[in-house]
């Protein structure tokens, strides 16, 4: 299969979405991925509502194109998600990219269809998840 159609228009189009979503340093928690596959980053800001959800959240991505159209389609759908949500998205997302699991529920992921073709292009995919879930690992339990 020919990289053309891994980047398609449609996953193209959603690298620009990031602008929406630029880095807040004032946001309480931070969370870090790295695909060890490729070597793409993708640091989170986030900001919680008063249920301990995504209120807010800032990013910098530094990924190949299926990275950066992955961390645009968690900014899109993030808000509201808490951590046993995530954790719960990024386990069957993986089980999807693998394989072993019909599509994840969360908006959007069937731009990346073709992308379960490439396994060095999975890791890119997670990064948003695994960012998000380090940084609300680390916040306090909601009251």
């Amino acid at each position: 299969m020919s990289a053309e159609k891994l980047y398609t228009p449609e996953l193209m189009a959603l690298t620009i979405e990031l602008a929406n979503w630029p880095a807040v340093e004032n946001l309480p928690l931070h969370g870090e991925a790295r695909s060890a596959t490729c070597g793409s980053t993708l640091a989170l800001d986030i900001g919680l509502d008063g249920s301990g959800n995504i209120e807010t959240l800032g990013m910098r991505v530094r990924a190949c194109a299926v990275g950066q159209a992955a961390a645009a389609i968690f900014a899109r759908h993030a808000k509201g998600s808490g951590i046993s949500a995530l954790t719960a998205a990024h386990d069957r997302i993986e089980g999807w990219l693998d394989g072993e699991a019909p599509i994840a529920d969360w908006p959007d992921l069937a731009v990346f269809e073709k992308a379960r073709d490439y396994p060095a292009r999975h890791g890119a995919i997670m990064l948003p998840w695994k960012a998000a879930i380090a940084a609300l690992s680390s916040a306090p339990a909601a009251s």
